[in-house]
C-alpha cells in the first residue's frame, strides 16, 4: 500500500480556533487520514500550533505573560479541544521547536548559498512611542483594497490582500494605538521569489490540473502577477532567530524569521519532532526523513487549507522548497476550501464571532460537529453554518436516519428474540437486492473519499444508512412476526450485520458513535478494518448466536427549546 503524507494548514497559536478554521483544514484531514488508515495504507498525520509572529506577542502581551508561557499554556489548550474533536494526528507539534529552529535555519543557509537571498536595506514604520520597529501585523489601519479598518499589515482580513505596512491608510500601532509613526532604515533578508519564478510556475504545471479549481486559480493568479522578492525577516524578540554564522550583523540587531517563512517547514519539523519523541522506543518506524527527503516516489503528500493559505502552500512554500537545491518533498494534492460563514458573515477569532470549537464541545458531542461540518463543508463554494440548518441536519441524518435504525432493531429483537442475533431463514430475494445495493453505494462512497470530495462522501454514507431504513419499511419485522417468525428473524439479522458494516464504514466521520455500534456486539475477534464488496452483498459478518445489548441513544433530537438556546447564546444572524 501507498505512503500518505497529510498535513493541515496549522492552527494559529492565539485562541481557540471556530468551526470555520476546523472545517477548513483539521477535520477533513483527519476524516480522509482515517479513511486511508482503514483500508490499509500507511499514513501520516503531521500538524502543529503556529506560534511565532506578531499576534503572538500580543496575545501573551494582553495576558502579562511571557510568550513563551502563552504559547506553551495555548498549545495545550488547543490539543486539548483537539483530542475532544478525537481528531487523530500522528503528531501535533510547536512550530517554535528547537527541530523547527534546526531546519528552518538550515533552508536559510542553503537559500543563501544558492543566491536566492539577499540582504536589504528598506524603509520600515517605527513607532517613537513604543520605541522600536513595527513588523507587519503590529501595524493596522484602512485597506486601501477594499476600505476595511482593522486591516493588518501583512495580509486584509476582509479582502485577503497580502499587503505592506506602508500601503495602509491611516496607519497606527497594534501595541500602543499611536498614529505618531515614522518610516526609518533597517535591514532584512529577502527571499528572491522574482529568480524562482519560472521554476515554479513549471511546478504548478506539473500540478494544477489534479488539484481542485478553488487551488489551481489561486496559484495561477499569484503567478500571473509575478512572483515578488519578499522580506522574510522580522523585528521581533519571539521567533526563529537568524543565524549568527550567516548573518551576524543582524542575528546581533534580534532579527526572527518571518513566520509565513519558517511555519511550512514545520510540517517537517513536527516530522522530526515525531520521530525525536520515540527516538528510544520506536526507532525503526520512525525514519521522519524518509517522509520528506527523496520521497518523490514513495510518498503521497496531501495538503488541507483553506483559502487564505493556499497562495503560501502552492507557491511560497514550494519556491523555499526549489530553491534550497535539496530533493525535499512537495505537496502532491492541494485540497482547498472556502469559508464556512455564520449566517452569512464571516467566522473571526479576532472579533470572536461564530461558534469556537471549545463551546461547541460544551454543547454536544463532536460526533454531531463532525458530521455536520463534513457533509456541509465548503468546498465548491462558501457555506452558511445556522442553527436552524444544524438542528435540521442533526435531527433528520444523525437521529432519525441512523440512530433511529439502530434503537429500532436492536431493541425489538432484543424484545422478540433475546439478546443474541436470531438465526431465521435463508436470505431472499429482498436480501439479494439490498446486498446489492449496498455494495453499489460502498463503492460510490468508496470513490468520493478516493478524490477526496467529503460532502459527496457524505451523501453516500447518508444513503447506505437510508437503505437500512428502506429495507426495514419494506420487509416490517413488527407485521412479518406476526405470521413468519422465522422470517423476520432473518430481517433482523440482516439489520444487524447492516449496523455492523455501518459501524465499520463510518468510522470517518463518526469515530466515537462507530465504536458504540461496533461494541453493541460481543464479535470475537472482529478486527475488520473495512467491507469489501463482496462481504456487502452477503451481509454475514454476524453470525447467529452473537451476543449483542442494546446501547444508549447514539444521537438525541434537538428540539425548538434547543434551537431557541442555540440562537440566543450565539446570536441567529452576525452582529
Amino acid at each position: 500500500m501507498a505512503r500518505h503524507l497529510i498535513t493541515s494548514a496549522l492552527p494559529y497559536i492565539n485562541g481557540i480556533k471556530h468551526l470555520g478554521n476546523m472545517v477548513g483544514s483539521m477535520l477533513p484531514a483527519d476524516v480522509y487520514s482515517r479513511y486511508l488508515r482503514q483500508r490499509g495504507h500507511d499514513v501520516l498525520y503531521i500538524c502543529a500550533t503556529d506560534e511565532h509572529g506578531t499576534p503572538a506577542e500580543l496575545a501573551a502581551k494582553e495576558q502579562g505573560l511571557p510568550v513563551a508561557e502563552f504559547c506553551a499554556q495555548a498549545h495545550d489548550a488547543q490539543k486539548a479541544v483537539y483530542d475532544g474533536f478525537a481528531l487523530a494526528f500522528d503528531y501535533f507539534g510547536r512550530s517554535s521547536s528547537e527541530q523547527n529552529v534546526e531546519i528552518t535555519q538550515h533552508f536559510a543557509r542553503r537559500l543563501n548559498e544558492n543566491g536566492f537571498i539577499e540582504e536589504r536595506a528598506i524603509r520600515q514604520v517605527y513607532s517613537p512611542t513604543d520605541g522600536r520597529f513595527l513588523p507587519d501585523r503590529y501595524v493596522e489601519g484602512t485597506c486601501p483594497h477594499c476600505g476595511y479598518d482593522k486591516a493588518r499589515g501583512d495580509q486584509c482580513e476582509n479582502c485577503t490582500r497580502v499587503l505592506d505596512p506602508t500601503d495602509l491608510i491611516n496607519p497606527r500601532s497594534a501595541i500602543s494605538g499611536s498614529t505618531d509613526l515614522e518610516v526609518r532604515e533597517t535591514k532584512h533578508l529577502f527571499l528572491l521569489q522574482s529568480k524562482l519564478q519560472h521554476e515554479v510556475e513549471e511546478w504548478v504545471s506539473r500540478h494544477e490540473d489534479d488539484w481542485p479549481q478553488l487551488a489551481s486559480s489561486i496559484a495561477r493568479k499569484w503567478l500571473t502577477e509575478g512572483l515578488h522578492d519578499r522580506a522574510i525577516t522580522r523585528d521581533l524578540d519571539w521567533g526563529v532567530p537568524v543565524p549568527s554564522d550567516t548573518w551576524p550583523e543582524l542575528a546581533a540587531e534580534g532579527k526572527v524569521f518571518y513566520v509565513w517563512f519558517d511555519a511550512p517547514i514545520e510540517y517537517i519539523g513536527a516530522t522530526k519532532e515525531w520521530a525525536d519523541a520515540a527516538r528510544d522506543t520506536d526507532p525503526e518506524n520512525r525514519d521522519w526523513k524518509s517522509w520528506w527527503y527523496e520521497a518523490d516516489d514513495t510518498v503521497r503528500y496531501t495538503e488541507f487549507m483553506a483559502k487564505d493559505n493556499v497562495p503560501f502552500h502552492t507557491v511560497m512554500f514550494p519556491a523555499t522548497e526549489l530553491g534550497v537545491r535539496e530533493p525535499w518533498k512537495k505537496v502532491d494534492y492541494v485540497k482547498a476550501f472556502n469559508w464556512l460563514t455564520y449566517y452569512g458573515g464571516k467566522f473571526s477569532t479576532s472579533q470572536k464571532r461564530g461558534v469556537f470549537t471549545d463551546q461547541a464541545l460544551d454543547i454536544l458531542p463532536a460526533d454531531y460537529w463532525r458530521y455536520f461540518l463534513i457533509a456541509n463543508a465548503p468546498e465548491s463554494d462558501d457555506s452558511s453554518f445556522t442553527w436552524e440548518h444544524f438542528t435540521s441536519t442533526v435531527n433528520k441524518d444523525l437521529a432519525d436516519t441512523l440512530g433511529n435504525f439502530v434503537n429500532r432493531v436492536l431493541s425489538f429483537s432484543k424484545k422478540r428474540f433475546g439478546e443474541e442475533v436470531p438465526a431465521g431463514g435463508e436470505p431472499g430475494e429482498a436480501e439479494t437486492r439490498l446486498g446489492e445495493q449496498i455494495a453499489g453505494l460502498l463503492a460510490e462512497y468508496e470513490s468520493q473519499m478516493e478524490a477526496l470530495q467529503f460532502r459527496k462522501a457524505a451523501a453516500a454514507l447518508r444513503a447506505l444508512w437510508s437503505a437500512g431504513n428502506s429495507y426495514l419499511e419494506e420487509k416490517a419485522p413488527w407485521l412479518e412476526i406476526k405470521t413468519d417468525k422465522d422470517g423476520a428473524a432473518l430481517t433482523l439479522r440482516t439489520a444487524m450485520n447492516l449496523i455492523h458494516l455501518y459501524a465499520v464504514v463510518s468510522e470517518p466521520f463518526i469515530p466515537a458513535t462507530a465504536k458504540a455500534m461496533r461494541e453493541a456486539f460481543s464479535l470475537e475477534g472482529d478486527t475488520a478494518s473495512w467491507v469489501t464488496a463482496d462481504e456487502a452483498r452477503a451481509l454475514t459478518a454476524l453470525t447467529p448466536g452473537t451476543p449483542f445489548i442494546v446501547p444508549p441513544v447514539l444521537f438525541a433530537k434537538l428540539t425548538d427549546e434547543d434551537l431557541e438556546t442555540y440562537k440566543e447564546r450565539f446570536g441567529g444572524s452576525p452582529e
